[in-house]
């Protein structure tokens, strides 16, 4: 049985450096001038806000499905997809495409769950990053969390240059999912994908989903996490990964919006990942890793309208591991309310 660790917010610390130019110091500065101004060009280029609508003003969404599982496939993002989000997205004037992940006849061959996850994380990263480049907003409907570094890596090199843009991620699931193999104490890689994303397990995985490179600690932002292991706790102290608690959430605390303002200064684009086990048991009574005191989906779907409202950078959303039993359509609706959340703040960025 897992331990729970509350786990401690870091604080940021700010420095700022000033040159006085004066005197011998000006042909200096002025070089150093034109110099900032190349790099925030650059910048500016690489973290300028994507248009999600076309000419005719309606909003492009892309549903893009990642059904493998380290262990096979799933119908999860099918039924994300097919659950009435359409309809609903169509009623706010959206348009809206679908595509799905796929293995090629040759890497259909090989038997390894991990390895097949891995390249088929490749091809999802493809279509990630051809909705940006398109000008469509991506929601990812994943089977599972590991499917996370496919989802960034699209993000990541999706800029107008073959350089990787800077992608800072808000992951809210009440695991840190931050385990490697030296760590964990189930050996599933449901618990690894954050410590696959920075680098620090499974880097073939990594490279197959053309994340390279890693994620900077300083780019990730968790919340929600309420259970940890007790090893896993100890590479999250020794990480530079800060934390936000499902009180944050659910009020949208100065340190909630703090920390997007962190990551909007530092990140080219920023990713929210939601494991549908993030929230309060009640919505996702089928899930095996429901975890209690979670956030409800009303009050994510109002955080995901003001996050994509608010920050220009925010780029796309993702969510996973839909339970395969659902009584009631609980969990359905969820995934829904907070994906309309999400595109209604995309909409009213839209629109400004």
């Amino acid at each position: 049985m897992r331990r729970c660790h509350y786990l401690r917010r870091r604080s940021a610390t700010k420095t700022r450096n000033r040159e006085n130019c004066s005197g011998s110091f000006v042909f200096s500065c002025f070089r150093g001038l034109l110099v900032a101004l190349v790099v925030g060009t650059s910048a500016s280029t690489n973290g300028q806000e994507p248009r999600y609508a076309g000419p005719d003003g309606k909003l492009h969404i892309a549903l893009a499905k990642q059904p493998f599982l380290p262990t096979g496939v799933s119908r999860g993002p099918t039924t994300m997809a097919d659950g009435g989000i359409q309809q609903e997205l169509a009623k706010m004037g959206a348009v809206v495409r679908v595509d799905e992940a796929a293995l090629t006849a040759d890497e259909n061959t090989e038997y390894g769950g991990w390895k097949r996850l891995g390249m088929a994380l490749g091809h999802f990263a493809d279509i990630v990053s051809k909705n940006e480049h398109d000008g469509y907003f991506t929601v990812g409907l994943l089977a599972t969390c590991p499917s996370m570094p496919g989802l960034v890596a699209g993000l990541q090199h999706s800029g107008p240059t073959r350089e990787a843009l800077r992608i800072g991620m808000l992951w809210l699931d009440a695991h840190p999912d931050f385990n490697t193999p030296e760590t964990t104490r189930s050996g599933s890689l449901g618990g690894m994908p954050v410590a696959v994303a920075t680098g620090r397990a499974l880097q073939g995985l990594r490279l197959d989903a053309h994340l390279d490179p890693p994620m900077a600690d300083r780019l990730i932002v968790m919340g929600g996490v309420r259970l940890t292991d007790p090893l896993e706790q100890q590479l999250l102290d020794n990480s530079l990964i800060e934390q936000l608690s499902v009180g944050d959430l659910q009020t949208m605390s100065p340190a909630m919006t703090n920390q997007l303002d962190r990551l909007s200064r530092l990140a080219d684009k920023i990713y929210v990942h939601i494991d549908m086990d993030v929230l309060d048991p009640r919505e996702v009574m089928g899930h095996v890793n429901k975890v209690p005191n979670g956030p409800s989906s009303q009050q994510l779907a109002a955080l995901f309208e003001m996050i994509f409202s608010r920050y220009a950078k925010a780029s796309a959303i993702g969510f996973a591991t839909i339970p395969e039993r659902d009584e009631g359509g609980l969990s359905l609706a969820a995934v829904n309310r907070m994906i309309e959340g999400a595109v209604k703040g995309v909409q009213a960025r839209q629109q400004r």
